[in-house]
């Protein structure tokens, strides 16, 4: 959806979250799709180191392409 929203937003000054926001939930593809968005003003704890055992517990369904980079988290079981 990234090419869709930065169409969207072409040529338009981002000067707030809040326009950034409102022009990502405002993009619409042209077989309908949409998409939602809101902004987080929640804080969240920075320099949360992740142990390599804890990684390997994450799910992730590697694409054939270019697997470091596309990916699919899956839930856990």
């Amino acid at each position: 959806m990234f090419c869709h929203i930065t169409e969207n937003w072409r040529g338009k000054p981002l000067v707030s979250r809040a326009v950034i926001v409102n022009l990502i939930g405002n993009t619409k593809t042209r077989t309908g799709l949409t998409i939602q968005a809101a902004l987080d003003e929640n804080m969240y704890p920075t320099g949360i180191k992740v142990s390599d055992e804890e990684l390997a517990t994450v799910r992730l369904k590697r694409d054939k392409f270019h697997g470091d980079w596309n990916y699919t988290i899956r839930p856990r079981v």
